[in-house]
């Protein structure tokens, strides 16, 4: 089942062939699908026209309507988009007709514009599982009921954790769903900690380190944090030792002397501000304070 979205926008109709001929190849498999809001179907679009493999089905209505796999006494429910937003309720009296033995329903959306719906008000419909599409990631909301597959690989720098696709079986004895990790690559948010003793060199090793204990077939966006000596300064376009990470963010603070700058200004604003603040845990608030306040009247010295 694929709760739309299949396409991020109009698939061209070399895209639909290409689609069809990998889905045909599944052997003794049907495909139930819908349009989601991303692919939704257009006047124009291949979606109305194009002939699928016997074993693919695509649902084009805009209401519910049912496909019914009679090999398997199975019944799928669903409605395709045919606009970018739906803020009707759809869902909320889609009550299944008992065509089959075996019941589910294929829906898309779940927010204000996109087909809101409760989704524990959809475990009551009385489907034995509703397929959930449009959050990108899995989530299994009612424990062999309910469910979002999410996308399979990640689509965006935020789709972080695993991804892939969920996989059941419907029996007399009731639902069996499970989350099966397909992607090859995931999206990480790393934090890499530095230090006042640590180089350019020194902090491209660290990185290199977490990314191969994490897998370098991953995609990294990483924050720098910690405190770094003064007088260094990162070259950011030049931290990336296996060519997979899409951003660095510098969020270091320089690990002044304070002991030393105090001493050394003991008549002026700069003494004064870091004796008034100095003597708290390098961890706490009051100590980020300080570093920034004294990098402020450095700055402000040195202009």
């Amino acid at each position: 089942m694929i709760a739309g979205d299949i396409f991020h926008r109009q698939p061209l109709l070399r895209e639909l062939k290409e689609m069809n001929s990998v889905l045909a190849s599944a052997v003794d498999t049907e495909v139930v699908m819908i349009a989601g809001n991303h692919d939704f179907i257009k006047k124009d679009s291949y979606y109305r026209s194009f002939r699928w493999a016997d074993n693919v089905h695509m649902i084009l209505d805009d209401k519910i309507s049912c496909v019914e796999l009679e090999k398997i006494q199975t019944a799928v429910y669903g409605c395709s988009y045919y606009k970018r937003e739906i803020k009707d309720a759809v869902f909320d009296k889609a009550f299944p007709k008992k065509r089959q033995k075996y019941e589910i329903l294929l829906a898309h959306g779940g927010d204000e514009k996109h087909i809101p719906f409760q989704y524990r008000s959809l475990a009551e419909l009385g489907y034995d599982y509703v397929a959930l599409g449009h959050i990108h990631m899995p989530q299994i909301l009612i424990e062999n009921q309910v469910a979002y597959a999410g996308a399979l690989e990640p689509v965006d720098t935020g789709d972080t954790g695993a991804h892939g696709f969920m996989a059941g079986e419907i029996t007399e004895q009731g639902c069996r769903i499970q989350f099966v990790p397909f992607a090859s690559r995931q999206y990480i948010h790393m934090d890499v900690e530095v230090n006042r003793k640590m180089t350019g060199y020194l902090l491209k090793n660290q990185i290199r380190k977490q990314i191969e204990d994490l897998g370098v077939q991953n995609i990294y966006k990483i924050t720098l944090t910690g405190f770094r000596d003064p007088d260094m300064i990162y070259n950011l376009e030049d931290m990336d030792p296996c060519g997979n990470i899409v951003g660095i963010t510098d969020h270091t603070k320089p690990a002044y002397q304070l002991q030393k700058l105090m001493e050394e200004n003991r008549d002026n604003i700069l003494g004064q501000f870091i004796e008034s603040l100095n003597g708290n845990d390098q961890d706490s608030i009051e100590y980020q304070a300080l570093c920034e306040g004294v990098q402020a009247l450095m700055e402000t010295r040195r202009g």
